[in-house]
């Protein structure tokens, strides 16, 4: 059993910059994921790393200015997000997944509750 607790959202001013954890109880053995979901839009892929933190996976739109990170001794789980753009204003949500790094929501089966994070222009 996997549990996800994310925390660090807040309001930023455009350019600005957020870091994001995800306390991750459990999940030591799994990918991890940053997925996010923006009012009347779908949820979509940000980033994953794998499990031992070695390998990582971006969005087109994500790469060179998000940065995926995960500390398996705290079991936390990181985003960093720097020259953020009102576009970027959403719930981002941790995720979890078995084996292998995924970009479709469906692979993973546990989820966080989110944390909101909006970007003023």
């Amino acid at each position: 059993q996997v549990q996800l607790v994310e925390s660090g959202g807040g309001l930023v001013q455009a350019g600005g910059s957020l870091r994001l954890s995800c306390a991750a109880s459990g999940g030591t053995h799994y990918t991890l994921a940053w997925f996010r979901q923006a009012p009347g839009k779908e949820r979509e892929f940000v980033a994953a790393v794998s499990r031992s933190g070695d390998n990582t996976h971006y969005a087109d739109s994500m790469k060179g200015r998000f940065t995926i990170s995960r500390d398996n001794a705290k079991s936390t789980l990181y985003l960093e997000m720097n020259s953020l753009k009102p576009e970027d204003t959403a719930v981002y949500y941790c995720a979890a997944a078995a084996w292998s790094i995924y970009y479709s929501k469906n692979e993973y089966r546990y989820w966080g509750q989110g944390t909101q994070v909006t970007v003023s222009s």
